[in-house]
């Protein structure tokens, strides 16, 4: 059966997208997440929530999390530290170009201003129009789904890849998606978003009718000039660096690719890049949110 759609409300009016998760989540876990939902709407702090509790509010989808994903401008992060150690947390700075956490004990929430290919930092776009919900017991606004669609995107790491995510959302939400708007958002990298939409199809033959026919139409044109162009020399690029951060070391290490992080469309450093690679090395698994 396919799961209800929602209807989007705005920040005065709060709808029950889904049930809260607090079967999924331990109740010491919980009850941490509700006193920092608790302090981020007392001092009127704007974020929003992501990750499975997005999930679940817009498929119905519950699963166990170990973290509670928070999208927030990067400019409101100081403020945001200073709240949450007044309140006794740890505040760590992950990763400057996209994620910091907040750490109670061994539990932890993600504070997420970026991706982490640097491509989706958090703006005032994210902020409009937003479904409200209630995340144990805490009304606050979720991250809209074209949003949750990008961020998750580009994740297609070895031990991980989130679409599976993306064809839900695009099962529970397809007729109420903004498509112009989050064929925009992808810009220059519209073939990740082909490919998605290409598997949704491939995943519910019977629901490829709800993926509108100029987008499809759109994107293939695109794909066909492009197919069409003679290659340019100075496009040695490996964009694999966006989708894995560890799976294409190989081409920019030892092939002599360019390291599509370090190109425009990115917004990482040399050194946010080195970062990021020392992870893998230390056998730190690849953060959520990305």
């Amino acid at each position: 059966m396919r799961p209800p759609t929602v209807t989007a409300t705005g920040p005065a009016g709060l709808a029950a997208l889904a049930p809260s998760l607090e079967k999924e989540v331990e109740p010491h876990v919980a009850a941490f997440y509700r006193k920092s939902l608790r302090a981020l709407n007392a001092a009127g702090i704007p974020f929003l929530v992501g990750g499975a509790f997005a999930q679940a509010c817009y498929t119905g989808i519950r699963r166990a999390t170990k973290d509670l994903d928070l999208f927030i401008r990067r400019e409101d992060y100081e403020r945001i530290a200073r709240l949450m150690r007044r309140h006794g947390w740890q505040v760590e700075m992950r990763h400057p170009h996209w994620l910091a956490k907040v750490h109670e004990g061994q539990e932890f929430i993600d504070l997420i201003f970026n991706s982490g290919n640097g491509l989706s930092p958090v703006d005032d776009r994210w902020f409009r129009g937003n479904c409200g919900a209630e995340i144990l017991g805490e009304p606050v606004l979720v991250a809209n789904a074209e949003d949750c669609v990008l961020s998750k995107a580009f994740i297609m790491e070895r031990e991980r890849y989130d679409g599976g995510d993306i064809a839900h959302l695009l099962l529970a939400r397809a007729e109420l998606m903004d498509w112009a708007n989050l064929l925009e958002r992808f810009g220059p990298h519209w073939r990740v978003l082909l490919a998605h939409v290409t598997l949704f199809g491939y995943v519910y033959p019977g629901e490829r009718h709800r993926i509108p026919g100029w987008l499809v139409t759109r994107l293939i044109d695109r794909l066909a000039e492009e197919t069409r162009e003679a290659p340019r020399p100075d496009e040695h690029v490996c964009a694999g660096t966006l989708l894995s951060r560890q799976q294409y070391l190989h081409d920019v290490e030892k092939m002599g690719y360019v390291d599509g992080r370090l190109t425009p469309v990115s917004g990482m450093t040399k050194r946010d890049v080195q970062a990021w690679t020392e992870d893998i090395q230390a056998g730190k698994p690849a953060d959520r949110g990305r």
